[in-house]
């Protein structure tokens, strides 16, 4: 199983940034797809969440409002749109999966078995 997460970059606030998860190796095409963040120093935040196939979609409180969760349903991969960016988005943003959970237990990241390398968002 891999992720591959593209799509950051350097943005001014206010802008905004498609972040791109695509999954290959998953053995079902319903499984549970989080995006989470990190800042150095701090514990990984996961922001949204996905059961791909069609399945339901899930945001922080803090995000919701800019975050936009999508999915390709010919393939395996997940979307990130993110708007009004603003200075404290920059982190390195993961995705991760798995397909032995509750996807309504995303918030609980360790119990994701795969993750991606992560994708840098710095805005200023």
């Amino acid at each position: 199983v891999q992720l591959v997460e593209s799509g950051g970059g350097s943005v001014q606030a206010g802008g905004s940034l498609r972040l791109f998860c695509e999954v290959s190796g998953a053995p079902y095409t319903k499984i549970c797809v989080a995006w989470a963040r990190q800042v150095p120093g701090k514990e990984r935040e996961g922001v949204a969440a996905i059961r791909t196939g069609g399945g339901a979609k899930y945001y922080s409180d803090s995000v919701k409002d800019r975050f936009t969760i999508s999915e390709d349903n010919a393939k395996i991969t997940v979307y990130l749109q993110i708007h009004s960016l603003k200075p404290e988005d920059t982190a390195v943003y993961y995705c991760a999966a798995d397909w032995q959970m509750n996807c309504g237990n995303w918030r609980e990241l360790d119990r994701f078995t795969y993750w991606g390398q992560g994708t840098q968002v710095t805005v200023s």
